[in-house]
């Protein structure tokens, strides 16, 4: 079918195989996405200890600061999942290729021309 030219007889035929050939497609390339994962769950403190791996006070600390996301309803915090994965990735630190690139690019913005004098002698 994929070498035969497409007449107007054969049209209903070649809609049929592209058909079959979309779908198999999409099965493929559902297959290679990670499957949704379920992390926009609702944890309370000591959750969020085991998932950012830091103490009560720190925890308390960094909310009080506004550093870490979380809610508060009466006398109790609590935290997405995802909130706290996103927070933690968002504090990687960068390579050194990258602070070179930065540093490089900062240095050229910064470089500053003499003007030209229109004075002539």
């Amino acid at each position: 079918m994929q070498k035969e030219t497409v007449t107007f007889d054969k049209l209903p035929e070649a809609v049929g195989y592209l058909t079959e050939q979309v779908i198999e497609l999409k099965k493929m390339v559902a297959e290679l996405q990670p499957p949704a994962s379920d992390k926009h769950v609702l944890v309370e403190i000591e959750d969020a200890c085991r998932i950012i791996r830091k103490a009560k006070p720190t925890i308390y600390t960094l909310v009080r600061k506004g550093q870490l996301p979380a809610y508060k309803k009466g006398k109790k915090l609590y935290f997405y999942e995802d909130e706290l994965l996103t927070w933690i990735e968002n504090g990687r630190r960068k390579t050194s290729e990258q602070t070179y690139e930065e540093m490089l690019a900062n240095m050229q913005d910064g470089v500053r021309h003499k003007p030209k004098s229109s004075v002539k002698l």
